[in-house]
């Protein structure tokens, strides 16, 4: 084996490596210890005992909880609809109750449980839970969407390096086209799959599609925005900000209370989270709690991925008519060169002497020598393009 052919293979083996390191970081560094971290709760009432609870939950617990008290169980139940709470504890003699909204994170619901039931355990009392915003009869945890969510980027992401290798002999117009294209047909297999197959998903289907397509687009577009700046590095992009910051951020399996400052700072503007959050807001609270800022950072991703195409067409093109000009022959750029050269012929000299090119006078041997090396560049340029689709695709 040529040193040539170990550094090449070496080469491309950095880029599994890399997406070993970034996935261990992120999904660990994501997942691996949910703590509660500013989870927003309330105590029920205003009497002088509720105020007293309230105060020694928040200082036992500190940064973990934010613990206010509310008039009345109709005002908690409000705030739950509007998603600015995680969980509202009701004092009770007898029966103590927990408000909790499953369908906006069900692990975070769990968390509350916990805080609330060690609560009433000191007190000697059963907690009864009511959850005011149950989730679809095919996604009882509440974490469907992340899984849609995972298969929309996956269709998504896969598909950059497929149509900016394949289609790397056609105009940026063609291939943003294309993508339009490829992001419909993946937010239809995800509607598709959400609702009438596994009933994630149980009303409101052309408004989650919707929502995907735009998702699925945006990720296209940067994409096959990048692809001509990053090459073969595309892949590991793409998967860095649509897989190991997206799939952490999103908010599918922990949201930010139970997270990180980091992770929790993504989530407020991360696409994924828009998808997520988005779709939970339509399903399960009637567009409360930030449906709208959630599709403007869908659009907002969108549109990067327009301008990306946009940049990446026009350097493409400075590239090809840079490339034109330096390919120019000689003779070519100057026609009448060959001619003088032909005039200046002493006389006497051979008659060929006179018709002999001027490039012909290099050496035989590099004819050869340069047909190899192109013949080895082609390979190498195919072997990378194959590679960066195995990648996209293989992951």
């Amino acid at each position: 084996m040529s040193l040539h052919q170990l550094r090449h293979m070496a080469g491309h083996l950095l880029t599994p490596l890399l997406m070993c390191l970034g996935m261990g970081l992120a999904y660990l560094g994501a997942f691996h210890q949910p703590e509660p971290n500013h989870v927003q709760v309330a105590i029920v009432g205003d009497s002088p005992q509720v105020k007293v609870m309230a105060q020694t939950l928040k200082d036992r617990a500190g940064d973990a909880l934010d613990v206010v008290t509310i008039a009345d169980r109709a005002d908690a139940v409000d705030r739950l609809q509007h998603r600015a709470l995680a969980g509202a504890f009701v004092p009770a003699a007898q029966s103590p109750e927990l408000l909790v909204a499953k369908a906006n994170s069900d692990t975070t619901a769990m968390a509350v449980e916990t805080v609330f039931g060690t609560v009433t355990a000191q007190q000697n009392l059963p907690l009864r839970t009511t959850d005011i915003a149950p989730t679809a009869s095919g996604d009882p945890t509440g974490q469907g969407l992340f899984f849609v969510l995972v298969a929309l980027s996956i269709g998504a992401y896969g598909s950059v390096a497929a149509i900016s290798v394949a289609g790397a002999g056609t105009r940026m117009a063609v291939r943003a086209l294309t993508a339009v294209a490829t992001s419909f047909v993946v937010s239809v297999i995800g509607i598709a799959l959400a609702g009438p197959v596994f009933h994630v998903v149980d009303h409101d289907y052309a408004s989650i599609w919707a929502i995907g397509w735009l998702y699925a687009a945006g990720i296209l577009f940067i994409g096959i925005g990048l692809h001509p700046f990053l090459k073969r590095w595309t892949t590991l992009a793409v998967m860095v900000l649509f897989v190991m910051l997206n799939f952490t951020t999103s908010g599918g399996i922990y949201r930010p209370e139970l997270q990180n400052g980091f992770f929790g700072a993504l989530h407020s503007f991360w696409n994924g989270a828009g998808f997520v959050e988005g779709a939970r807001s339509l399903l399960y609270f009637d567009g409360n709690g930030g449906l709208g800022g959630r599709i403007a950072s869908l659009a907002l991703w969108f549109a990067a991925g327009v301008v990306l195409v946009v940049v990446g067409g026009a350097y493409e093109r400075r590239r090809a008519a840079a490339h034109s000009t330096a390919h120019v022959p000689a003779h070519a750029a100057t026609p009448g060169a060959v001619h003088d050269s032909a005039r200046a012929v002493p006389a006497g000299a051979p008659a060929h002497a006179a018709a002999t090119p001027a490039h012909a006078a290099a050496p035989a041997a590099a004819a050869p020598l340069s047909g190899n090396t192109a013949a080895a560049d082609d390979f190498d340029e195919d072997s990378d393009a194959e590679e960066e689709i195995e990648q996209a695709v293989g992951v």
